[in-house]
């Protein structure tokens, strides 16, 4: 993916979602980007589109949903790159047979959404990768032998791990739930996971300004840790100038305030439970994406804060404990607190708007945008531009 993107007019007149696309091990094959017209009315030129989407997506994989009959119409005329999936309504795929089968000659990847109401030709059936059936439908009426079984309509890592039990060869959706961690009645505590303990500390004496020696004291007790530090501060998404040799190097460039950041980054992303691979994409995103919506925020601290508020917000079903135990032992800054413990202060409205794209519902989206005085233009740029810093982090 590509971080720079150019103004594109029609994203002005869009709602943008996301979700990922996840295998039975818990790997994160692809991202869907949805795509929900604003206005009915409003002008789509297939053109814009392909351009917008082919900038964020140079490469690695994502399904492309278009909720618009006459913009997939023209996708399927004219489609973007063959790495780019394109979802394709049932009720549309015996109208544009042809099309659809000089994109299979062509080599793309398609996804059937729903049951068609007529069984389709074999050798139309046989262009579909997938076929995309929401949980609730596939559990009145299983799919017939055909493309591989993709399931939606799920959050939470019950629902995901009853889709595939059900056959699915893989799903579409978050597996953790969007509440609030809640331990079962008579669980034990729960204490954070060995492999995280070098990072809580780590943050812990940079909140309290400890110096350089005791920190790198620290970070010797796990060396893998340090490598993965420094391979995030190298990567091009964090765009130094030069490259990043040592932890000492690294605290003389960045100072103690943006290592938090990254140390932050660091506790979402070290765990070793592959079942929580989705969890980890999605607080990344989440994290990349507010603050991205930050930038036009002139205080450098207050983006660096809704960084964190993002990627925490997750952080809660990763490690099994309620945020107002857990943030007990995990400095955050106090707007940060007010979000996850108190569900209030500046930066919850911003994390309402990336759940809502995350469920990609156009309502909340549009509900959150007002609440914030975004315009649509502006939020989907950010969520491009999150998208592509999480792929070149990744």
């Amino acid at each position: 993916m590509s971080s720079n993107t150019s103004t594109h007019p029609i994203l002005g007149n869009l709602a943008l979602g996301y979700a990922p696309m996840i295998d039975a091990q818990r790997q994160v094959l692809a991202t869907r980007l949805t795509l929900m017209p604003l206005r009915p009315d409003a002008r789509l030129p297939v053109a814009e589109l392909k351009a917008a989407v082919n900038e964020a997506w140079p490469t690695g994989t994502a399904v492309i949903s278009v909720l618009n009959e006459a913009l997939l119409a023209g996708l399927l005329a004219d489609p973007p790159a063959t790495h780019l999936m394109l979802e394709v309504p049932a009720f549309m795929a015996a109208d544009h047979a042809q099309a659809l089968l000089d994109l299979r000659k062509a080599g793309h990847t398609l996804l059937l959404k729903g049951r068609p109401l007529q069984p389709l030709a074999p050798e139309l059936q046989a262009c579909f990768k997938y076929q995309l059936l929401e949980l609730d439908d596939d559990r009145q009426q299983a799919l017939p032998p055909g493309p591989s079984k993709l399931l939606t309509g799920m959050r939470g890592a019950e629902a995901v791990d009853e889709a595939f039990k059900r056959g699915a060869a893989a799903v579409l959706g978050w597996s953790v739930s969007d509440e609030p961690f809640e331990a079962a009645p008579g669980a034990t505590r729960s204490e954070v996971q060995a492999d995280l303990q070098v990072i809580v500390q780590l943050m812990s004496q940079v909140d309290q300004g400890e110096d350089i020696d005791k920190l790198e004291a620290t970070l010797k007790r796990d060396p893998s840790l340090a490598f993965k530090l420094l391979r995030y501060m190298n990567s091009a998404a964090f765009g130094l100038s030069v490259e990043v040799s040592s932890f000492r190097h690294a605290i003389m460039l960045l100072g103690m305030a943006r290592l938090k950041r990254w140390l932050a980054l660091l506790l979402t992303t070290a765990s070793k439970d592959h079942a929580l691979r989705p969890v980890m994409y999605g607080a990344l995103r989440r994290g990349l994406l507010m603050e991205e919506l930050a930038q036009s925020m002139d205080d450098r601290e207050m983006r660096d804060e809704m960084f964190i508020c993002g990627l925490f917000s997750l952080l809660d079903h990763m490690l099994k404990q309620p945020f107002a135990r857990l943030l007990q032992s995990i400095p955050v800054p106090e707007r940060v607190r007010q979000a996850l413990v108190e569900g209030n202060g500046p930066y919850r409205p911003y994390l309402d708007l990336v759940r809502a794209i995350e469920a990609e519902s156009g309502f909340d989206y549009r509900h959150a945008a007002e609440q914030l005085m975004l315009g649509a233009e502006e939020i989907n740029h950010a969520v491009l531009r999150a998208l592509a810093k999480a792929g070149q982090l990744e």
